[in-house]
Formats: structure tokens, sequence, C-alpha cells
């Protein structure tokens, strides 16, 4: 395993939030965890993109040494979180948001709501609000089994940013449309529980990743072919060379606008 800047803890409010930043250069890259994701898991890509600019990745609330959640994490809450962390960081906007998993739907909201702030973004094997629906919809006795069992064990997690998914997805249908920035959207080839998920369910978010593309008039779908659910971990030279696209596309618009 690569081995990751050491991380610092910072208090926000009366949240501790950690985090890690390297490298130098504008516009910073954000790299946004799925559900429940440290940062180590960022392990692979890290060092590479910190090559190409300023990276930064966190853990929210609840995870490594972040605080637990004290309140709703919805992605309005999340957002901003996110937006305070990064300046108590001292990293100014513009940003690209890359995010992974549940992540997506962070920098989803992220960018319809501060496109000012946003050069570009990632998507890696993102989560589109129309999946919270349809997996919800054909979850499996053995998937609601084994989440009642972890509720049992552990207690119910009320303030946990998956128990408000469906709040994230309406305040996306809520928000502005996305910005006209460039955008990636990084799929994965051979997607997870393949042998667990109905065909129709596998096809819909097949199709919501192609919408993620559409977004963005400047937007394009890029096939992992060798990889599930974590690109970064089995592909990491193909979502490297996505974040570097965008950001020389961000780049160059910057220049463009400049001499305008």
């Amino acid at each position: 395993m690569k081995s990751l800047p050491p991380t610092t803890t910072v208090e926000l409010g009366a949240a501790t939030l950690e985090y890690l930043v390297s490298g130098t250069g504008s516009p910073a890259i954000v790299l946004i965890n799925g559900a429940g994701g440290p940062i180590a898991g960022w392990h692979r890509v890290f060092a590479e993109l910190a090559r190409s600019g300023t990276v930064f990745a966190y853990n929210r609330l609840g995870i490594g040494k972040s605080s637990k959640p004290a309140e709703p994490q919805t992605g309005e809450s999340m957002v901003e979180t996110l937006r305070a962390l990064l300046i108590k960081a001292e990293l100014p906007p513009p940003y690209v948001l890359v995010g992974h998993s549940f992540g997506g739907l962070i920098a989803n909201l992220f960018a319809r709501r501060h496109p000012e702030e946003v050069a570009g973004v990632v998507f890696l094997d993102a989560t589109a609000p129309e999946d919270v629906a349809v997996m919800a919809a054909h979850e499996s006795a053995l998937q609601r089994w084994l989440k009642s069992a972890v509720d049992l064990l552990f207690g119910a997690d009320v303030f946990g940013e998956t128990t408000h998914a469906r709040r994230t997805v309406e305040l996306l249908e809520q928000a502005p449309p996305f910005p006209a920035v460039p955008l990636a959207v990084v799929t994965g080839g051979k997607p997870a529980l393949r042998g667990l998920t109905p065909a129709r369910a596998l096809e819909a978010r097949a199709e919501h990743q192609r919408r993620l593309a559409s977004l963005s008039p400047r937007g394009k779908q890029i096939m992992a072919a060798r990889s599930g659910h974590f690109p970064q971990f089995s592909e990491p030279e193909l979502v490297v060379r996505a974040v570097r696209d965008v950001i020389a596309a961000a780049r160059t618009e910057s220049v463009e606008q400049g001499e305008g």
C-alpha cells in the first residue's frame, strides 16, 4: 500500500474533522469518499494526483478521527461542512470535485449550489440520484435482513448519510441545473454485487451513469473495463488520467476567459 501524508484534525464548530493536503496549484482537487469510506481509500491515486496540483482528502463525520455527527447528514449539511473545512484548510476555490460512490451525490449538489466555486467534476462509479429509489426497490430479502441485523447489533444510525439519502435526492431535485463545467464519469465495467442484483436494476444503473455524463455539455463517460465499484483501486492510472484531463480543460477555460 502506498503511504499517505500525515493527516490533520481541526475543530469546526462543535465537530472535529480529519483531512490531509499535498501538492500545489489551482484548481485544488477535492476527493470525496463513498459512504463510510476513509481517506485511506485514495492511497493508490493520491500521490500521483498531488503531482498535478493541490489535492485534498477528508473523513466525513463518523469516519476515522472525525467526530460522530450530531445532526442528520443530509446533502446540504455535508456540502456546507465540506466548504467550511476547505476554508479552514486555507484552500480557496475553484475546485475539481472527485466523488466516489455516495460521494457523487455530494459533489453533484455542491456543483449545483455553488457553481462559481467549481472548475470541474469527476464521478467515480458514482451514485446517481435515481439510483437511490431503484436500488431500494430492488433490495433483496438478504440485504434487508443484513441491514436489520446491523441495526440491532450496533443501533440504528439515525444521523447517518445513507439514512438521509432520500432527503439528499430531494435537495438535488430542487437545486439549480448542473453547471457547464468539464465533467468525467468513470464507470466500472463489472458492477458490484452483480449476482445479487436484478438485471433490471443493473440496466437502470447503467442508464443512470450515462445520464450523469449528460449533466454537462462538456461531459463524457469513461468505461473502466477491469473495475467494479472501486476504479481508484483497480485502474488508478485511468482515474488519475481522467482527473488530469478535467484539470487541463478547466485551466484552458480559465486562460481563455482571462484573455477575453
